[in-house]
């Protein structure tokens, strides 16, 4: 892992350096989502359409949440009736 570091302006900005944003196409106006891990690490992950289907792609083979929900929420209605 190539070490790369930054600093944060008073404001609490920090600019990403531009190798780290060509890379993993971070434009102005792309989300990022802070997490933190167990050891205390904070990691930014960009939410690029990239990383959506990833996501996507990960739960594609996983259950059907949109039809579980579904049922559960049909279940409910009957048994209010």
């Amino acid at each position: 892992m190539k070490e790369i570091s930054a600093t944060f302006t008073s404001k609490g900005q920090l600019v990403i350096p531009a190798e780290l944003r060509r890379r993993h196409g971070i434009q102005a106006g792309t989300r990022v989502k802070f997490l933190e891990d167990q050891f205390g690490r904070i990691v930014l992950q960009p939410v690029t359409e990239e990383y959506i289907d990833r996501v996507m792609g990960c739960l594609a083979d996983g259950p059907d949440l949109l039809a579980k929900w579904e049922d559960e929420h049909r279940k409910e209605g009957k048994s209010k009736s």
